[in-house]
């Protein structure tokens, strides 16, 4: 299991904020997310995920036990 944590819009489409799912590679994770949570599909594409404060994407590994973050763009300045 990871733990997921959204931010900001994310967390809005997602309406949670954090939740527990299945480890796997960040295409896998995504695809779960989005399952969970249809309104993600609207903004997943547009947000970074970082395990353990690293960036993943495609086939990389999310592994058991790590934190995923999915962070949307920010705006501001």
């Amino acid at each position: 299991m990871i733990t997921v944590r959204y931010f900001a819009a994310a967390a809005e489409a997602a309406g949670v904020d954090i939740e527990r799912v299945r480890a796997g590679s960040a295409r896998e994770v995504a695809a779960v997310l989005v399952e969970q949570h249809p309104a993600l599909a609207a903004v997943l594409g547009r947000c970074a995920l970082l395990a353990d404060g690293v960036r993943v994407e495609g086939d990389d590994l999310v592994a058991a036990g790590a934190t995923l973050d999915v962070l949307p763009p920010f705006a501001g300045g």
